[in-house]
């Protein structure tokens, strides 16, 4: 799933009851009490979510800067500006002022709130429960909730949408039940392409030349020229869900799966989707390494990144397929069965990567152009999900 199913939300009990969460006290390294800063604000704050609440970190320094108690299991992604995160509660999606540490008002209600896509100037939200879709342009979250553009699909489902530059909405197509494909609608919703040639349709990504694509159980959707086009896997059953894509390459970078009758699959090969040559390369990892859904991102200059359970930041040439180096960064780890439970994971924002490790409690800052690690804190509360906002820089 890039990103952001909302299975399971259904015990966040209290979460609603807590939207007017406030912050606390921070801690520093140690995890003492530390000062606020003077102005109560922080600089290119990273979330990270752990049971009861959202840490907001200084992205710089890694001092925990805002406490936000929050019950239940939440999950959090950039809003798409250099201040907010949406959170996504039983109530539906809400932003969270990272940089003061506060609930704002802002509120996209419905039930389960999944994924939040960013592209271009825009937002985009896609609400599972309705199956409704927002769109709008991420600077306006800055003077309240922006009305931007509204959809909603046939049948609620878990789903993803994207808006492109021109006004074209792709959009998943589904129901609770099966998932087949996705559509395309112009600037006006006038449907203009469909296919329901992507099984399980999961999880998106935008490659470079504006190019969507959708994972599928037997391969990729691909949206590109105005038309749908299928890259299949190389077998029956050739899973595709959490995909990332950078503007600087042509080339996703996706997870893998090969087994179909797996109550929880770990995957020891990813792929890599070819968006011109409309091709999939399945590239085995280390022996004996896996990886889970919150372990791949891209680098500044479009690397591929995975966090492999050897504890090591892999990076892939996507032109190659070939790894360019491994670095340590947390101690060897097992995915865990319950897809809600932490395990280490994944930011990048630049070229700085920010990687949690539970069983530490700890957050590893590291520098992508060195693989070095240039900084690392011991949270009180083990952290579970990572995310942050858009950089001011």
């Amino acid at each position: 799933m890039t990103r952001r199913s909302s299975r399971g939300l259904a015990v966040l009990m209290a979460a609603s009851l807590a939207l007017a969460a406030c912050a606390s006290e921070t801690t520093d390294e140690s995890g003492s009490p530390a000062p606020s800063p003077s102005n109560g604000s922080v600089q290119d704050p990273v979330a990270i979510t752990y049971e009861g609440g959202i840490y907001v970190l200084d992205g710089e320094t890694l001092r925990v800067a805002h406490t936000v108690t929050l019950d239940g299991f939440n999950r959090v992604n950039p809003a798409g500006n250099a201040t907010g995160v949406f959170v996504s509660t039983e109530a539906g999606f809400q932003v969270l002022d990272a940089a003061t540490g506060t609930m704002t008002d802002i509120t996209y209600p419905g039930a389960k709130p999944g994924h939040v896509v960013l592209h271009g100037d825009r937002t985009i939200l896609f609400t599972d429960g309705t199956g409704e879709v927002h769109s709008f342009v991420s600077a306006d979250l800055a003077d309240g909730k922006p009305a931007g553009r509204q959809y909603k699909t046939a049948q609620p489902h878990h789903g993803v949408a994207v808006e492109l530059r021109d006004g074209t909405l792709v959009v998943t197509l589904g129901t609770e039940e099966s998932r087949p494909g996705a559509i395309a609608l112009d600037k006006d919703g006038k449907e203009i392409a469909r296919s329901e040639e992507c099984p399980g349709v999961h999880g998106e990504a935008v490659a470079q030349g504006e190019v969507v694509a959708f994972g599928c159980k037997d391969g990729v959707l691909l949206f590109k020229n105005g038309a749908f086009v299928k890259v299949p896997s190389d077998r029956a059953y050739g899973a595709v869900g959490t995909q990332v894509g950078s503007g600087d390459s042509p080339v996703l970078l996706g997870d893998y799966k090969i087994d179909p009758d797996a109550e929880r699959e770990f995957p020891e090969q990813f792929a890599l989707i070819d968006t011109v040559a409309n091709a999939l390369t399945v590239v085995p990892m280390p022996e004996g390494v896996s990886y889970s859904f919150r372990s791949l991102a891209r680098g500044p200059k479009g690397e591929g990144l995975i966090l492999g359970t050897d504890g090591k930041l892999h990076v892939v040439d996507p032109a190659t397929g070939t790894f360019a180096a491994s670095w340590p960064v947390v101690a060897a780890w097992k995915e865990p069965m319950n897809w809600q439970e932490p395990r280490p994971a994944l930011f990048v924002r630049g070229d700085t990567a920010y990687v949690t490790e539970p069983v530490s409690r700890k957050v590893h800052r590291l520098d992508l152009t060195t693989g070095t690690i240039v900084g690392s804190v011991e949270l009180p509360s083990a952290p579970n999900e990572i995310s942050g906002t858009l950089s001011a820089h």
